[in-house]
Parts: structure tokens; C-alpha cells; sequence
């Protein structure tokens, strides 16, 4: 678990960095029009979305209550996986050591 929670709290670090980077510096919406203009960066695009879509499927089984569920899963949709990180290393930390409940949440 302590590995598992490093990587969790390297997520976050790494995903701040650039989140703080990419606001400031870079344009949004100018180069977002761009990346969705090119076929590689649609394909990002999809790929990175799947995998948000994935995340938030195992958030939504995992959770007790269907509002919280659904407010990480925003939160997923619009931070990345700065949120995932932080969901991760939340559910590790209430899991008690014990992976069935890291992964499995209510159904445990």
C-alpha cells in the first residue's frame, strides 16, 4: 500500500505541476482548437476520455452514495487525473490496508 500511495501523491504532484504550467502559460482554447484539428490529437483526445470514462465507471461501482460518486466523476471529467490521483490516494487511505476494500469500496 505505502507504494501504492507514493504513486498516488506523485499523481498529484505531477498533475499540479502541470495544470499550473499549461494555465499559465499555454492558451486554452487556441491550442485546444488545434489538438482537436489534428487526427493524432483526437485520437489522444478519445484515448484520454476512455480512460477517464473507465476511472469514473470503477469510482461509480465503488462508492456508497450515487451524488458523491457522480461529483468525482466531474471532477475526473475536468481535472484528469490530478482527481483520479487524489480519489486513489483517498480510497487508500480509508481502505485500512486492505486491498479488497481499495477495490471493491461498498461491495468489499
Amino acid at each position: 500500500m505505502k507504494i501504492a500511495k507514493l504513486i498516488s501523491i506523485l499523481g498529484m504532484l505531477a498533475m499540479t505541476a502541470v495544470l499550473i504550467y499549461g494555465f499559465t502559460i499555454g492558451d486554452f482554447f487556441g491550442e485546444g482548437s488545434q489538438l482537436a484539428s489534428m487526427p493524432w490529437g483526437i485520437v489522444s483526445l478519445v484515448d484520454l476520455y476512455t480512460g477517464f470514462t473507465l476511472f469514473s465507471a470503477w469510482i461509480i461501482y465503488r462508492e456508497k452514495s450515487l451524488p458523491v460518486a457522480i461529483l468525482w466523476t466531474v471532477a475526473m471529467m475536468t481535472l484528469g487525473f490530478f482527481a483520479g490521483s487524489l480519489y486513489a490516494f483517498i480510497a487508500l487511505q480509508n481502505s485500512g490496508n486492505d486491498w479488497r476494500k481499495f477495490w471493491l469500496g461498498k461491495h468489499a
